[in-house]
């Protein structure tokens, strides 16, 4: 995928036992800072085409998180909660005390995790197709089911059957920028990053009973044909954040970011204008 080179650039620091890639739009002058955290198993360069629109006024940071992209491993030993003090390293590292973060599905975990920790590091939560609760039994069978496919069939397969899964049926048959990234996103990782992660997802945190604590701003975004995220699922984050907002955009799935860009970029920039 294509940027302007211009004005993003690739970064990478040293972080603990990790080397962190990722990708800066700078301001001169910022009046916020948005952290962009990327899904599973995706990298930073999904959130290219957000970076690109961000306002002047704007300072956008996308990152691999640990094992993904660019970024190394480390440990090997992955959580959501490992993810989530990753981040908050990373902004420490950074210098950045005041930030909005803007997560989707596994991204969004991470930074509910994040606020949970550290909720005066936070201006704003943009948290799209995700979800507060942690994994049923049932769903955790399917990921250990995933495991175990991605162990004996390898990686073509499972990023198959992931495209099917989280696009639009307008997407699938129109977007094929988005159908490449996420084939190219799921080939960048190994099989041991993939399987780790997935058993991360499935040993993350509820974090249901801290929503009613989140003191910011948030806006909550679902696809309306999210086969993934349900809308009941997204409705727990705005009925029980109390400042919180909720916006449904049509004809996009499990990836509104990538599916209609436009839309996604436009009701990102009204929040980041309310707060």
């Amino acid at each position: 995928m294509e940027y302007k080179k211009s004005l993003i650039k690739r970064k990478r620091i040293r972080l603990g036992d990790i080397s962190i890639s990722y990708l800066l739009k700078e301001s001169p002058a910022p009046e916020h800072t948005l952290i962009f955290i990327h899904g599973f198993p995706f990298n930073k360069n999904m959130w290219i085409p957000q970076l690109d629109a961000l306002p002047p006024q704007v300072t956008g940071i996308a990152a691999d998180i640990r094992g993904h992209g660019n970024t190394t491993v480390g440990h090997g030993f992955f959580s959501v909660d490992v993810f989530a003090k990753d981040l908050l390293a990373f902004l420490k590292r950074l210098a950045i005390e005041k930030s909005v973060l803007c997560g989707v599905s596994m991204g969004g975990y991470i930074a509910l995790r994040a606020y949970q920790i550290q909720p005066e590091s936070f201006s704003g939560l943009i948290l799209s197709d995700t979800h507060s609760l942690a994994d049923d039994n049932a769903a955790k069978i399917k990921r250990f089911d995933s495991i175990q496919s991605v162990l004996k069939n390898g990686k073509r397969p499972f990023s198959i059957g992931f495209v099917n899964n989280v696009l639009s049926k307008k997407s699938l048959l129109e977007n094929q920028a988005a159908i490449d990234l996420i084939k190219s996103s799921i080939r960048r990782n190994t099989e041991s990053s993939i399987c780790a992660t997935l058993l991360a997802l499935a040993s993350r945190t509820d974090t249901t009973d801290s929503l009613k604590d989140i003191s910011v701003p948030a806006l909550v975004i679902r696809g309306a044909e999210d086969r993934i995220t349900t809308k009941e699922q997204a409705e727990i984050l705005t009925s029980q954040i109390p400042d919180s907002i909720y916006v449904e955009m049509n004809e996009c799935g499990h990836l509104p970011n990538l599916e209609n860009a436009e839309l996604f970029n436009r009701e990102m920039h009204a929040f980041l204008n309310r707060i």
